[in-house]
């Protein structure tokens, strides 16, 4: 399944889907969300989606008196919220780059890389020596949509690669290279994500810097590529 199906889109999908990740992540001692680095707050807001959830899922089983239009309304305004919260603070993405993660987590979350593609892959060997090229697009709000490809392709993560990292700074003045202290590093295994940066952040810039990475051969991550900067707005 792709990238942008893990999280199910109709409604008795997604039903089973926040039911059985809601009761994974505070399963465990640690939790499997402190185990795979999930926030308390991040975990907190995931499960709230089950406790909205719940009572209107019980309405619009009952198609005879109480499923409704709004009720539908409702329910997939529940899933689109959870879908921009994964958006926006990369869960999924970084349940799949955790040096903690095993077939149950990526199995549990729906995420279908890495690990559970180890059968029909072969390890990789040779550096990535493609070049990230990256177009950043200002969504307002202090958001950027982020599209990484190389110099003959469209928005895809190249071969060799599980992910994109970025290494960015906000602020007014550029970082004098990629060692910089005070550049925060993330990653996405989308080709195509969102990096939110916030409203407090406009009229500053963002400076960043990409590069081709594989999570479990790190030695064999690409070159970063030159700096890019942008107009917060």
């Amino acid at each position: 399944m792709a990238d942008g199906s893990r999280i199910p889109r109709g409604i008795d999908g997604f039903n089973l889907y926040i039911i059985t990740t809601c009761a994974f992540l505070s399963a465990g001692t640690p939790t499997n969300a402190e185990r795979l680095g999930i926030l308390t707050e991040e975990a907190a807001k995931w499960c709230g989606f089950l406790a909205e959830w719940t009572p209107l899922y019980a309405k619009y089983m009952d198609k005879k008196i109480s499923r409704t239009t709004a009720v539908k309304d409702q329910l997939m305004d529940i899933i689109n919220r959870c879908v921009l919260l994964d958006q926006t603070s990369h869960i999924l993405d970084r349940i799949a780059a955790s040096p903690n993660v095993t077939i149950a987590d990526m199995e549990t979350f729906n995420i279908k890389k890495g690990i559970l593609q180890k059968g029909t892959r072969t390890v990789p060997t040779t550096p990535i020596n493609e070049s990230v090229l990256a177009a950043l697009q200002s969504m307002g709000g202090g958001s950027f949509a982020v599209k990484c490809h190389n110099s003959t392709s469209r928005a895809s993560i190249v071969d060799g690669a599980d992910s994109v990292q970025y290494a960015y700074l906000v602020g007014t003045t550029p970082p004098e290279s990629v060692k910089a202290d005070g550049l925060t590093k993330d990653l996405s295994t989308k080709a195509a994500f969102t990096l939110p940066l916030g409203p407090e952040n406009s009229a500053k810039y963002l400076y960043i810097y990409f590069r081709w990475y594989n999570t479990k051969h790190p030695e064999l991550a690409g070159t970063w590529s030159a700096l890019q900067t942008a107009l917060i707005v």
